[in-house]
């Protein structure tokens, strides 16, 4: 007498599915694992300097990391302003704001602090070697919920092209 095969027990198709899915559960899981998140620890600088060097590595180790990081730490109130994600990200990309993806360096200089509101002028060296300046504002957040009584990004200014490096 014959043995019937059952395809699932012979079959290395369910054991590759298996594979695939925990192998891009645990990536996914991963990638977003090293996203910084809000805490009340970090001082309003400290936020703007997080979303800076996010955006000047935007890609590593991952795509568009860095504008992940940077959408960590925005307000609630200016992520509805300019979210979902997509949009944001579509926002970042485009021109007025690209030339903060991958720029050389930055420096940050307060210009106004107390206990709810910091600005600070932000100079960047864009990859094509122009500066730019921004106004970046962060603000305590009073929303409840897990962000509240942390330092979010409200505003970032148009930038103003100070010219060539060169």
């Amino acid at each position: 007498m014959k043995k019937e095969k059952n395809f699932w027990k012979t079959s290395k198709i369910p054991q590759i599915i298996f594979k695939v899915l925990f192998l891009s559960l645990f990536l996914q899981s991963y990638s977003l694992a090293d996203v910084l998140k809000p805490s009340v620890n970090i001082s309003p600088k400290e936020v703007v300097k997080i979303q800076l060097n996010a955006l000047m590595k935007n890609d590593s180790p991952y795509k568009d990391r860095g504008i992940l990081q940077t959408w960590e730490f925005a307000h609630p109130n200016n992520q509805r302003y300019t979210g979902p994600i997509d949009r944001f990200k579509t926002m970042l990309k485009g021109d007025s704001f690209s030339m903060l993806l991958n720029h050389k360096e930055n420096e940050i200089n307060e210009i106004f602090k107390n206990d709810e509101v910091a600005t600070y002028e932000v100079t960047i060296l864009g990859a094509d070697k122009n500066y730019f300046k921004f106004k970046w504002q962060v603000e305590k957040n009073k929303i409840e919920g897990p962000t509240k009584n942390c330092w979010l990004t409200t505003a970032v200014s148009q930038p103003f092209n100070l010219g060539s490096s060169i």
